[in-house]
């Protein structure tokens, strides 16, 4: 009986302390820091939206919004410094430069901080993974696609990219490039890739430019939400409109006037509300220890189902969804 009395109660030692080391591994009130490429950039605003939903629905988080007025590596390095010193304990990160952000992001991750990087990488080195929007050979390509089926693939286009350092749109460029090698586009020819620097009056300028410059010019590819919204504006100004297409990534409640009137009659983009949903998600997911962001791991990431950690810990979100006339109504009261 007594025997029996002592297996009982080392085994009830042996839970609490089990409860006791599974309580203390999960953190409450834990702080999730957002650093987006820059203010001010209505993309950036919806991730933050879904970074707000996501701490609203997992409970427990102090959220933080912060960018550089401009879209720098040194500012978002000066951010990252200062988010280190003030203890936080996850940082989200959309990046300005791939291997820029690497060191600091080293010291982050060394001082006890999870470092995911979104939408646009860090090295694999300077983060623990990265979620990607959508595969960067899916964008690349059907971004050459559609603006081919927008000028009969006959034809002048060039690229009116954000910075030239940007991870993301380096990658998609690269792919368009593969892209157009196929036999499909022979009729057509990249002449130009221009960067605005994601900056409205840039982009406008670059435009401009490529009117100028290129008179023959049928199409401009633009992979950015201010670039695509910018060369709108410039081709309504310069009335290139329906004599040059233009396509791209863009938001639709700033692309629904040059949807409408033809000025841009095809684009496409993920939902940035759902992007900074799940890169918040999985950042306090991660913290909680319930995601170890392993390749070949699949995290559950709430109303975003399954979402497949691969190769370079490189985690893909969805496919983007094209926007014609029939459906911008709809997407633009949204995002």
């Amino acid at each position: 009986m007594k025997k029996q009395k002592f297996i009982l109660t080392i085994v009830l030692i042996a839970i609490f302390i089990s409860s006791v080391v599974s309580f203390a591994g999960a953190k409450e009130n834990v702080r999730i820091a957002m650093l987006v490429k820059n203010l001010g950039n209505a993309f950036f605003e919806a991730c933050r939206d879904g970074g707000l939903e996501a701490a609203k629905e997992l409970g427990g988080i102090e959220f933080i919004f912060q960018g550089p007025t401009t879209p720098t590596a040194e500012g978002q390095i000066e951010i990252i410094d200062s988010l280190i010193a003030q203890k936080v304990d996850a940082i989200v990160i959309s990046a300005n430069d791939v291997d820029a952000l690497v060191p600091i992001c080293k010291r982050a991750m060394k001082s006890g901080i999870t470092v995911i990087s979104f939408d646009s990488g860090i090295a694999p080195e300077g983060r623990i993974l990265h979620l990607a929007p959508s595969s960067s050979e899916f964008i690349g390509r059907s971004q050459v696609k559609m603006i081919a089926n927008l000028i009969d693939h006959k034809g002048e286009i060039a690229i009116l990219s954000a910075s030239s350092q940007a991870t993301n749109q380096n990658e998609w460029i690269e792919w368009m490039k593969e892209e157009l090698k196929e036999p499909a586009y022979k009729d057509m020819k990249l002449v130009a890739v221009v960067y605005g620097d994601d900056l409205s009056d840039k982009s406008y300028r670059e435009a401009m430019g490529l009117f100028k410059s290129y008179p023959d010019l049928r199409g401009i590819i633009s992979p950015t939400t201010v670039g695509i919204a910018a060369t709108g504006k410039a081709l309504e100004d310069a009335e290139k409109s329906g004599k040059i297409e233009l396509t791209g990534l863009g938001l639709p409640s700033e692309m629904k006037q040059y949807i409408k009137n033809g000025t841009c009659r095809q684009m496409s983009l993920w939902n940035p509300i759902d992007l900074g949903y799940s890169s918040t998600y999985i950042a306090f997911k991660l913290l909680q220890g319930e995601f170890q962001g392993k390749e070949g791991e699949v995290m559950k990431v709430g109303r975003m189902g399954e979402i497949k950690i691969g190769s370079d810990n490189v985690a893909i979100m969805g496919e983007p969804y094209i926007f014609e006339k029939d459906n911008i109504d709809k997407f633009a009261e949204i995002y």
